[in-house]
């Protein structure tokens, strides 16, 4: 009598899981839990950077059928780049952006933002996405324990003030220019002429209306969205650096995901690039920032960049050519 149960009850569990396999139905024990993520940045759409981290996330997130359930945060979770980086680094938040704090927050960052030593998005673009990416990748993970997804720009940045053109690098002179909390954004602007105040961007635009500055960057694809024109008056194309930045995933829930979901952030994150890198180089002209901004009641210019790029080269370039040594002569030497 026990040995006929027993092979009932085998033939039954047999019968269950067939009939499981021939309806394509999982057992729920079988079945994968989502993975939860957070990606947070200090800016929501349409600021150029999060109308593609927004999209990055959608896309894994249907893309994965919902293994992957990420959610972005622009300007909601976190509002300071450095808590939205250190968040990621202690594994709190799964993927971040610091924003224009990159050579901040990654001193190795801030090779790319010396003065008019990127001169093109196409030499940028070999850059980033070649040798240079991939060596900085790997110094990232085990420095910082952070994985590079992908690396993107908010473009190249020009001033914007409330008292003068820029036409000459004179022009600059005694204006009080905000620059990012890094020693090589405050140097750039004082190699030019101006006095750099470093200040967080959530400072910024009250710093203008109280006349702590009298100016500050930011590159084209930014102006509008971060309402700049209502505290400035003029805008000048000086393309004086590159701001390069990133989206990182802390390195423990990188190495948690299977292979092919790894391939599947890269290969999503990659086309998210592509996404913000057209928004911005498709802005980045002297055309699509008179029709942005003097329709807005700015003055919009653009100076002759040669005395300024021989400045940068005389008073900055020295300071920093040695300490990114072995940087500096591949960006250097990457002609496009």
């Amino acid at each position: 009598m026990r040995i006929i149960s027993s092979r009932r009850t085998l033939l039954q569990a047999a019968g269950g899981l067939a009939g499981i396999l021939a309806t394509g139905r999982a057992p729920a024990f079988a079945q994968a839990t989502p993975k939860k993520m957070q990606l947070a940045a200090i800016n929501p759409a349409p600021e150029s950077g999060a109308i593609a981290t927004e999209w990055f996330a959608k896309a894994l997130t249907e893309r994965s059928k919902g293994e992957l359930d990420v959610s972005f945060h622009g300007g909601t979770l976190l509002t300071k780049e450095i808590d939205i980086m250190n968040a990621v680094k202690s594994g709190n938040v799964a993927m971040g952006n610091p924003g224009g704090a990159s050579a901040t927050l990654f001193p190795e960052m801030g090779v790319f933002l010396v003065g008019y030593l990127i001169n093109s998005y196409a030499q940028a673009y070999k850059i980033m996405n070649g040798k240079v990416g991939d060596d900085l990748d790997k110094v990232f993970q085990e420095k910082y324990g952070i994985k590079v997804i992908y690396y993107f720009d908010y473009g190249f940045r020009h001033f914007w003030n409330g008292k003068r053109p820029i036409d000459v690098p004179k022009d600059l002179r005694g204006l009080k220019i905000r620059s990012q909390p890094s020693k090589v954004f405050a140097d750039t602007v004082n190699s030019l002429g101006a006095v750099a105040v470093p200040l967080g961007w959530t400072e910024v635009i009250t710093a203008a209306q109280q006349g702590v500055i009298d100016g500050a960057d930011l590159p084209v694809v930014n102006m509008v969205p971060l309402k700049a024109y209502e505290v400035s008056k003029y805008y000048s194309m000086t393309g004086h650096n590159y701001g390069a930045t990133l989206i990182a995933m802390n390195l423990k829930v990188w190495n948690e995901l299977r292979p092919d979901q790894q391939k599947l952030v890269l290969d999503t994150g990659r086309e998210a690039q592509g996404v913000v890198r057209k928004i911005t180089e498709d802005v980045d002209t002297l055309s699509s920032a008179k029709a942005q901004l003097e329709t807005r009641g700015m003055i919009v210019n653009q100076p002759d960049l040669a005395p300024f790029i021989d400045i940068a080269k005389q008073k900055l370039w020295p300071q920093y050519e040695a300490k990114y040594s072995g940087l500096w002569e591949q960006i250097a030497a990457t002609k496009v």
